[in-house]
Parts: structure tokens; sequence; C-alpha cells
């Protein structure tokens, strides 16, 4: 099995002075690093039972989809506000430095299906936060949440504790 700790691009004061930007693309350009980390995410929920994989603009697209591919599931794309062409379900929310807003088709989730949300980095939990309420509002039911990387000294982890987190890389 690959670390993929190795390989991931750390950009100090990024985007703004004092953070520790930790960059995946250094992970995504290689197609063999890329394919071992949906392949040691997906292992990590292999025990769960999911119809569905939900993923948050941008990177939660790069990492749910793949992830979605590889579990023989559907994807839904959560959308930043007046993205998406179908009725939409919203919520407003806030995230490390602002608030944002969040959108998912209306028809995207149907009641009582089992969703795993999927993104690149769970840091505060604000945003996975908002995708488990979108969900929630449909009568979805979250089995679970899958970060490539996690940023335990955020505590996002803490705002999510009824539900079952999986994190392939903690710092």
């Amino acid at each position: 099995m690959i670390d993929l700790r190795k390989h991931l691009r750390h950009v100090p004061d990024f985007p703004q002075a004092g953070i520790d930007f930790i960059d995946i693309t250094t992970v995504l350009k290689d197609p063999k690093l890329f394919k071992e980390a949906i392949n040691q995410m997906l292992a990590l929920v292999s025990d769960l039972e999911f119809d569905i994989v939900v993923g948050s603009e941008s990177r939660g697209f790069i990492m749910g989809a793949p992830v979605a591919l590889a579990a023989d599931v559907g994807f839904v794309p959560v959308r930043k506000k007046g993205k998406l062409p179908a009725e939409t379900v919203t919520i407003c929310y806030n995230l490390e430095y602002g608030s944002d807003t969040l959108e998912m088709h209306r028809d995207a989730i149907k009641p009582g299906s089992r969703v795993l949300i999927v993104d690149d980095l769970l840091a505060t939990g604000g945003t996975a936060q908002a995708n488990i309420d979108l969900i929630e509002q449909l009568g979805g039911k979250v089995v679970g949440l899958l970060f490539f990387i996690e940023l335990g000294y955020l505590n996002g982890r803490e705002k999510l504790k009824d539900y079952p987190v999986y994190s392939l890389v903690t710092f």
C-alpha cells in the first residue's frame, strides 16, 4: 500500500497568512496515485451499504465521482447557489473563512436512500454538515462521511459526531 501522505504538497500561507494548505493535485496528476487514493478510500468504507455518493463543488466532485463509479452507485453533485438547472433545496452555512450557500437538486435523493458523503478535506465540518442537512431535508439517511484528508486539529469530527467519519490521511 502506498503512503499517500508523502505525495501531498504543503503550501504555506494559502489562501491567507497562517494557513497550511494541503495540495492534493500532486496525487491527482499521477494516475497510479489517484487510483490508489480512490481504492484506499473505498476500502475504508467497505463495511457500509450505500445507494448513492454525494460530493460538494469542487473537490468533492473530484474524489466523490470516482468513489461512486468504483462502488457502482450514482453520484449527486452539490453546487454553489445558482449552478443547478432544475428545482433545488438550499442551505446557507459558515466555513473557515466566511460563509457560503449550497444547493442540491430536489429530486437527487429519494426518501430512505443510504448516502455516503465524499470530499477531499474535513476541516471544521461546516461543508459536511451542510451536505448532511441537504440530504436529510430530502429524506435521505447519511450512513457515513469519507474524506481524503482530515485536519484533526480543527475538530471537524466533533461537529459530525452523530455520523461515522472515515479519513484516509489525518494531520
